[in-house]
């Protein structure tokens, strides 16, 4: 079952994201980071267990982004993953945003869902709101990816 997150999914939410990133797949967010987002969140659970996450945090008048995508090992290949993504589009595309981004290690997936890759310069707004804090900036090794959305 899709559906968006509650208050008391944000430690499920956290845990996941902090065991992707002890892989190098992504960055962490903290507990209060996700309590702050919760409401941008989407979850699948199953089985009373949170299985698969992903975010859209709006950055602009027109620019968004899906972050902190997850999908576990279970579900992997099942296209868990994609339907979170156009969770998010569905979404960008109703607040009436023009296009959509991610900062990926995950080119192919991002690809095959219709992204392009871009010049992180393009993304001022994430760069000055978020980048300049991340332990890896300015030598991210992130590929920024964009869609534009058709309103």
């Amino acid at each position: 079952m899709i559906r968006k997150a509650h208050i008391d999914d944000a430690t499920a939410i956290q845990k996941l994201l902090v065991e992707y990133a002890s892989h190098g797949l992504m960055l962490s967010r903290s507990l209060a980071e996700i309590y702050q987002a919760i409401r941008s969140f989407y979850v699948i659970e199953q089985h009373n267990k949170i299985v698969g996450i992903v975010s859209l945090q709006i950055w602009w008048l027109d620019l968004a982004e899906v972050r902190s995508l997850v999908v576990t090992d279970e579900l992997s290949g099942q296209g868990c993953g994609r339907k979170l993504v156009q969770l998010c589009l569905d979404e960008a595309k109703e607040l009436g945003l023009k296009r959509v981004f991610a900062l990926t290690y995950q080119e192919e997936f991002f690809s095959r869902l219709g992204f392009k890759v871009i010049e992180k310069s393009e993304l001022p707004q994430k760069i000055w709101g978020d980048c300049m804090q991340c332990p890896k900036f300015p030598n991210c090794d992130e590929i920024a990816m964009a869609i534009d959305v058709e309103i």
